[in-house]
């Protein structure tokens, strides 16, 4: 994506099932699990780089000991400085562990333990400095009631169930989403003490705790403190006595994976890095179902409950898109029938210049989409020259030329852009600021001549602002006939709510085109018309809003929003006369190649819970009202 992103969080999950002795007999480590954990999160590191943490649980330390420790870095590399000062640490790990050996090893460091919980974080709220990188953590002087938090979510309702703690009678302290769901949670983690500890009138002092710490029922305080929950979440915590848990939002919005084994139960929020850190097959991991918590308890059982009811399954397709990384097999499949589904939608833009076409493409994670693009259009041009030796063989009129010609039926391809390096634009004069971010992609020089066209895919065109303010100036200098560019992905028109940084509606490219096209038609009334009824909006319930910028963009066609998108990105000191094309992907063609992942919302408006109706209003109230900077959830 040539726009840069704030976006998902990723998880990384490590629960050991075996005493850490184990783990040394076995495979020569006792810090196994922390190693795991490590990896886990650097296979991620595409899912956040505003800041880490890492969490860990041990089992069993004498009193005065330290059982739940947290470290967290919102510098740059923080993955590499959280382990560096772990590594500082378990370096006193000089001699192997062994069962008499493994309570002093823990002592001695800090960080060995039986549970990790490991996040990666960008920075959707608030800012991102350290306190608000994440585990965040609840202590208490009672084992069983500290946790350590940490997830890849936002919720569309986190003022509203800041009000409803207030409402307990608590005080919470910061309302971003995580605090409010940190304190929810613990809120009923303390009632689940509360009731438990009047159904043991008879306990007391050390043996009421280790009851209540082994009768602690998870599913059961957090169907309770999910109440109201409005978004798209995945949450992992750790909880002091040893019990753990990981849950998945009732629409499965937001991706978990879970691998479990007889050593260990991990989840994490890509099914390729379980897969390459475990080193098994893809089939072996499952997703958590929406709606459901896996709970594991202190003793290694795990429990699979539901704490919501599920909704209609939406998937987020921008997962499958862009963010994820692509080894996993089945996403890897899915993007290049991303590309393979827009040949049809390229050659009928094209063209007879489809002769003289050169296909390449700018961020590296479009790479897979432009592979199933040549596939298919190269399978197309063989085709169509099949079809016409085969009319030529019918007459008698082939020749050997004819069938030689099938040899030089192929799609030329080259790599034409490379982002090899972030430059700083720290001049703001216009004219030097313009020229900085030129080179911000080298171009390769002498592939392409005067008559040809050249078609460059994307993954999704967000803001269109690096298209405007870099790649088609730094494009056009190769002074091509004509340029596409292609979008694996529909044009982006609502906000999303869920866990992406798009909640400012004026930003989108595809609604400065709704705009553009509907004052060329003299229709600016509209504006006040979807104003006033997204203002009437905020007198119902949530669950009677309906989304009212739909009607903006149902008076074009994605053709037409095409065209002038084209034209709003196309820079207006450019020194080339050359044809700018924008080809975006239909919603059909998305859905064909990704069918389990409707998750949809940001392109067609149908949201997945009822709090999305509510923020797409209220962004478009803020960019009528000339306030478009402010968050609207």
């Amino acid at each position: 994506m040539s726009d840069r992103l704030t976006h998902e969080c990723g998880l990384a999950f490590v629960r050991l099932r075996k005493p850490l002795h184990h783990y040394q007999e076995e495979y020569g480590d006792a810090a196994w699990g922390l190693r795991k954990t490590y990896l886990l999160m650097q296979k991620q590191y595409n899912r956040g780089q505003d800041g880490a943490g890492l969490g860990v649980v041990k089992f069993d330390m004498p009193a005065g000991d330290q059982f739940l420790l947290r470290i967290r870095s919102d510098k740059h590399n923080a993955i590499e400085r959280i382990f560096d000062a772990i590594t500082e640490d378990t370096e006193q790990l000089k001699e192997p562990i062994t069962s008499e050996t493994e309570m002093h090893a823990k002592r001695n460091c800090r960080f060995l333990g039986e549970a990790y919980l490991g996040h990666l974080r960008y920075g959707t709220h608030s800012n991102n400095s350290m306190a608000n990188c994440h585990p965040f953590i609840r202590k208490n002087n009672i084992a069983s009631r500290n946790i350590a938090l940490a997830g890849n979510f936002n919720m569309t309702n986190s003022r509203e169930l800041f009000d409803r703690l207030v409402e307990y009678g608590l005080d919470p302290v910061g309302d971003n989403d995580t605090q409010v769901i940190l304190e929810k949670i613990s809120h009923f983690l303390n009632d689940e003490h509360d009731q438990l500890i009047k159904q043991h009138p008879n306990l007391e002092g050390r043996a009421l705790a280790q009851t209540i710490s082994k009768e602690l029922d998870v599913g059961r305080f957090l169907k309770k403190a999910a109440q109201y929950w409005d978004g798209g979440y995945v949450f992992a915590s750790l909880i002091g006595n040893g019990d753990a848990f990981i849950c998945r939002d009732p629409a499965g919005i937001r991706p978990a994976f879970i691998y479990v084994n007889e050593e260990v139960v991990a989840c994490a929020s890509e099914r390729g890095a379980l897969a390459n850190v475990f080193n098994v097959e893809p089939d072996e991991i499952k997703p958590v179902e929406p709606g459901h918590v896996i709970v594991v308890k202190r003793d290694g059982s795990i429990e699979d409950v539901e704490f919501t009811k599920p909704l209609e399954l939406r998937q987020c397709s921008f997962e499958r898109i862009y963010f994820s990384r692509g080894n996993d097999p089945l996403i890897y499949s899915q993007r290049k029938r991303l590309g393979a589904n827009l040949a049809p939608r390229i050659m009928n833009v094209l063209g007879e210049d489809i002769d003289r076409s050169f296909f390449s493409y700018i961020p590296n994670t479009a790479e897979t989409c432009f592979l199933g693009l040549l596939e298919a259009v190269g399978s197309a041009l063989r085709s169509i020259e099949a079809d016409t030796i085969w009319d030529k063989i019918q007459d008698g009129s082939v020749t050997r030329e004819d069938l030689s010609a099938l040899n030089h039926t192929r799609v030329k391809a080259e790599l034409i852009a490379h982002k090899d390096q972030r430059l700083r634009t720290f001049i703001t004069h216009d004219a030097a600021r313009r020229d900085l971010v030129t080179h911000i992609y080298d171009i390769t020089r002498g592939l392409i001549n005067r008559d040809d066209t050249l078609v460059v895919v994307d993954d999704s065109i967000v803001r269109g602002t690096t298209l405007r303010e870099s790649i088609i100036t730094s494009l056009s200098q190769l002074r091509p006939k004509r340029i596409a560019i292609v979008s694996s992905a529909p044009p982006i028109m609502y906000p999303d709510c869920y866990g992406i940084d798009m909640s400012q509606i004026g930003k989108f490219i595809a609604f400065e085109a709704a705009v553009a096209l509907t004052k060329d038609a003299n229709n600016a009334a509209i504006f006040d018309e979807i104003a006033s009824k997204c203002k009437e909006q905020e007198k119902l319930p949530v669950s009677q809003m309906q989304n009212q910028v739909k009607a903006l963009y149902e008076q074009f066609s994605l053709k037409e929003i095409s065209c002038k998108i084209a034209e709003l990105v196309r820079p207006s000191h450019l020194d080339w006369d050359g044809r700018l094309d924008v080809v975006y992907q239909d919603v059909e063609g998305l859905h064909a190649a990704m069918p389990a992942y409707t998750g949809d919302w940001y392109f067609t408006g149908n949201y997945p819970t009822e709090g999305g109706n509510a923020v797409v209003n209220r962004a478009f109230l803020n960019w009528y009202i000339g306030d478009d900077s402010k968050r609207a959830y």
